[in-house]
């Protein structure tokens, strides 16, 4: 037998439950190889004996891992490691009047590029079932207007209104580093975080610095526009790997590796898939990380919607399991809090992130600094903690009634899966009902969603789309539930 007492260091002065350190380090000696798959763990008594500890401590450690991913249980024959997992390997001017036409067109030529043309998202009056929006309505919006009126409270004023780091506030990336630490288990600085204005700049500014004209970058068939957009802006040609109930197909990815001799780029949204909400499974996790150390390529991890999960403990990011530096993790506070808080963040080894900042300062000098520094006094006095806590619970029953209502009022239009967490739910429907006219009658009728063509790689209809809960109370929702089950019934 392994010698456990010796290998499960538990701190019993630590804010972490012991029960989730016993889980937290069961998966890291699971992802060294020290424990490999298939292999039987002691009896939940018999650890507990060699620990010192409470049995239920034990049986809570082993639920813990069989609810990640990273445990099977076996009736009548007892817990082992999960078998899915991959052997882990260790590794003259004349002036002239101007007409009406010069108004809308230049009189010199231009290139439009036309994967650029996409929607422009607002937020409309009425019901809507989104592409899975938080609720504006929960905002902190007392507890942040407190922070700006600190800001001119505090220190020298003088330095509030000039020029601040190209990184960003140094409160904000402090009190952030400490939170990603906490709840994502990274192990990041202050100097491994830049603050941007949203995800979609940090996606962009490290496309710029990494990739070059002819780069490949590998995402899933169905992924996200705004994504993709920038990899093509920068010149990259852009390959696909197939998406199923368990995510990317990283087997897949292994093969298209071989297949171009050289990958610099791969594109995953692993916590919850976009726009299928699927979470990447622990064992493709591992293969994913392997290959980016044996193929080199940078894994691009945009993790938009972490904070909101409703089973047990979300599984941590690629991130946090990264020990080569290949990840770039890229964050936002837009879908945690409003839109309109232009917060986002990319965390990297210091050196990507100095190169990010010397990009940014030639196209966006610095960030908002007064709120940078707000959301940094939110973090620091835990009323952002608490607003995830308050959102979470509220958004937990609005997943629950929303599919409720899918299943019982369109259940047989409709097929999904209730998503483990996120603000959204992939729904798809019938192939009889058409999506462009069902979006354009639902608007009609004071309901927004989208026809989901968006979502359709080449050559497939897949008839689908993300209709965002988590922005709706449950009153609206069932509105919203009756404008379309109306709908499907008078096209019929």
């Amino acid at each position: 037998m392994l010698p456990f007492k010796s290998l499960l260091q538990l701190d019993k002065s630590s804010v972490t439950p012991i029960f989730i350190q016993v889980s937290e380090q069961l998966s890291r000696l699971i992802r060294a190889g020290t424990l490999g798959a298939g292999q039987r763990l002691p009896g939940t008594r018999q650890l507990a004996d060699l620990l010192d500890l409470n049995r239920q401590t034990i049986v809570a450690a082993y639920e813990e891992g069989l609810a990640q991913g990273w445990l099977e249980s076996r009736s009548g024959s007892g817990t082992y490691v999960a078998t899915h997992f991959p052997e882990v390997k260790p590794q003259a001017f004349v002036e002239k009047k101007a007409d009406e036409q010069s108004r809308i067109q230049p009189g010199y030529a231009f290139e439009s590029v036309t994967f650029l043309v996409r929607p422009v998202l607002t937020t409309s009056a009425g019901l809507h079932l989104d592409d899975g929006f938080p609720d504006i309505r929960l905002a902190p919006m007392e507890e942040l207007s407190r922070a700006y009126r600190s800001y001119f409270r505090w220190g020298n004023p003088q330095a509030h209104f000039g020029y601040g780091d190209t990184k960003g506030h140094p409160l904000l990336r402090e009190q952030l580093s400490l939170h990603l630490n906490e709840t994502r288990g990274l192990q990041t600085t202050p100097d491994n975080i830049m603050i941007t204005r949203g995800s979609i700049m940090g996606l962009h500014l490290t496309g710029q610095v990494l990739l070059r004209s002819g780069d490949v970058v590998v995402t899933g068939e169905m992924t996200w526009a705004g994504a993709t957009m920038n990899f093509q802006k920068a010149g990259a040609s852009l390959r696909t790997v197939p998406v199923d109930q368990h995510g990317i197909d990283v087997n897949a990815l292994a093969e298209l590796c071989k297949q171009e001799g050289s990958v610099r780029m791969v594109y995953v949204t692993p916590h919850h898939h976009y726009p299928t909400t699927v979470t990447l499974r622990p064992d493709r996790r591992i293969q994913l990380l392997q290959l980016a150390e044996i193929y080199k390529f940078a894994i691009l991890e945009d993790d938009y919607d972490y904070d909101f999960h409703y089973l047990s403990r979300p599984i941590l990011p690629l991130a946090s399991a990264d020990p080569r530096g290949m990840v770039v993790y890229v964050g936002s506070l837009t879908k945690s809090v409003a839109p309109a808080f232009r917060i986002g963040y990319v965390v990297a080894p210091a050196a990507l992130i100095d190169e990010l900042a010397r990009l940014r300062r030639i196209i966006d000098r610095q960030g908002d600094p007064m709120l940078e520094f707000a959301i940094g006094q939110l973090f620091k006095n835990r009323d952002m903690k608490r607003h995830f806590r308050k959102s979470l619970r509220t958004y937990h029953d609005r997943r629950d009634r929303f599919c409720d209502l899918l299943a019982t009022e369109l259940g047989d239009t409709v097929q999904f899966t209730k998503p483990d967490g996120g603000m959204a739910v992939w729904t798809r429907f019938d192939p009889s009902i058409d999506m462009e006219a069902l979006a354009t009658q639902a608007g009609q009728q004071g309901l927004y969603l989208s026809n989901g063509l968006a979502h359709n790689p080449p050559g497939q209809q897949l008839n689908g789309t993300r209709l965002g809960f988590a922005s709706s109370t449950e009153e609206e929702l069932e509105r919203s539930v009756t404008i379309l089950k109306k709908i499907i019934r008078k096209n019929d």
